[in-house]
């Protein structure tokens, strides 16, 4: 027997994307990661799948709003397959947790009735499939939550001809979660020891924590998070997917990586050499971002140096940038470094004195790189934009 199903995790649906200062931008991003729940009803359609499989972290927190929750159902409604979800470091099964909460319980009854979350590290025996869920009942788990699932595996009750999965929500080594302890050292937590699970009795390890897709082992994946929420980190990092799983009893599976991200996240690093650059520099930005302005975040970092004239339209174009983009992270070392002909044209003006002896006082409290040396340039790009207006 086979089956088809989607694998995916790290929703953190009510995340606050508090960086964003923009309150409209704010909320896209947050509603963005319900439209990509809505998504996978097509997805779910076209391939076939037997249900979806979420590997923790649908929630960004175990306190998420009414709002949210509701929101989250009514998506989750949409699918109409089953759904199974455990609880991972955010939206953990600890107490109080939403989970237990009499709302949550209410509308996920009356919303989503095809979603089952899975709180406890039993077997879950399916038409298709056998779920191993190992969930997290707390936030930091110093052992290995799928432990349990060593000798469950081989429980009599378990059906043999079934496909097996594993659910989880953890770091294996170099990936996940890390917790300082008492004494300010790092130490790994909820880590999942791949090598432990007995390979021949699982078919597929859907994993969650990691929000780049990647696989880890002849079965074991991350799936990522659908909807991408950060600036890349690092090479190899791949976000934005849901994963097509096509499995059978004992043979390899088949996993299809299918791209669901709406937004684009993007880094730009650039480097001024000189006032012509600035015009590069404009190019390189349309090329990067196109026509899609409103659905890209930037990563922006500006070194080298230009001129007060230059210095001043980079500033405008960057205001502009700032509002097209949802989102622009701005690392600006770019100094000003006024020409020759720029110094002369702003300290000898015969015709206003005062304004001459104004910029001969910033000039000379140019050189370093003090805050006060940082003011005067600043300073002298308003005296020459006020000159020339």
């Amino acid at each position: 027997m086979s089956v088809v199903f989607l694998h995916t995790a790290d929703w953190q649906l009510g995340k606050p994307f508090a960086s964003v200062r923009d309150d409209a931008k704010r909320h896209r991003l947050q509603q963005e990661r319900l439209h990509a729940i809505l998504r996978l009803a097509d997805l779910v359609k076209s391939s076939d799948a037997a249900c979806v499989l979420v590997a923790g972290d649908m929630f960004d927190s175990s306190h998420a709003t009414k709002a949210t929750v509701s929101a989250a159902c009514a998506a989750i409604g949409t699918l109409q397959v089953p759904v199974l979800v455990i609880p991972g470091n955010h939206d953990h099964a600890g107490p109080g947790s939403i989970w237990a909460q009499e709302f949550f319980l209410r509308e996920q009854q009356q919303l989503a009735p095809n979603l089952r979350v899975l709180l406890t590290p039993e077997p879950v025996i399916l038409e298709t499939a056998v779920i191993f869920p190992a969930p997290l009942l707390r936030r930091f788990e110093p052992g290995d939550p799928t432990a349990w699932i060593r000798s469950a595996v081989e429980d009599p009750g378990v059906p043999a001809h079934l496909p097996r999965i594993v659910l989880a929500h953890g770091t294996i080594q170099g990936f996940g979660s890390v917790q300082e302890d008492e004494e300010g050292a790092s130490t790994v937590v909820n880590w999942i020891d791949l090598s432990s699970l007995p390979a021949a009795a699982i078919d597929y390890i859907a994993l969650g924590d990691w929000h780049g897709t990647k696989q880890v082992g002849p079965m074991a994946w991350y799936s990522g998070t659908p909807e991408i929420d950060r600036f890349p980190k690092g090479e190899g990092n791949d976000p934005g997917n849901v994963l097509k799983v096509t499995l059978s009893r004992g043979a390899a599976p088949v996993v299809e990586k299918i791209p669901s991200s709406r937004f684009l996240w993007k880094e730009l690093a650039w480097r001024f050499s000189d006032d012509a650059s600035l015009d590069l520099f404009a190019a390189r930005l349309d090329e990067t971002i196109g026509q899609r302005c409103d659905e890209h975040l930037l990563s922006l970092s500006l070194e080298g140096s230009l001129g007060i004239e230059a210095s001043g339209r980079l500033e405008k174009t960057l205001e502009s940038w700032e509002s097209r983009l949802v989102r622009l992270k701005l690392d600006h070392r770019a100094a000003i470094a006024p020409s020759k002909e720029e110094i002369t044209a702003l300290t000898q003006r015969a015709q206003d004195p005062l304004i001459a002896a104004v910029a001969n006082q910033l000039v000379s409290d140019l050189a370093g790189d003090s805050e006060d040396a940082a003011i005067s340039r600043l300073a002298l790009r308003e005296l020459h934009a006020a000159c020339l207006a």
